[in-house]
């Protein structure tokens, strides 16, 4: 590979990562905390289910 392609390539990698940075560490971000509110969510569902199967036997 050549050096000086290499070189005028570098600006063109550190403007893609300044352009898609932010955002994709906000998506990392967001994702985490949205998987921990649906596993919760998930949890309360087989509950309430639970809850609803045993109300309809007694």
């Amino acid at each position: 590979m050549d050096v000086n392609k290499m070189i005028v390539e570098m600006p063109q990698w550190i403007m893609v990562l300044g352009n898609f940075g932010f955002p994709i560490a906000i998506t990392i971000y967001l994702f985490l905390r949205f998987e921990k509110k649906l596993e919760k969510l998930e949890k309360v569902i087989i509950e309430l289910g639970e809850v609803i199967h045993h109300s309809r036997k007694g």
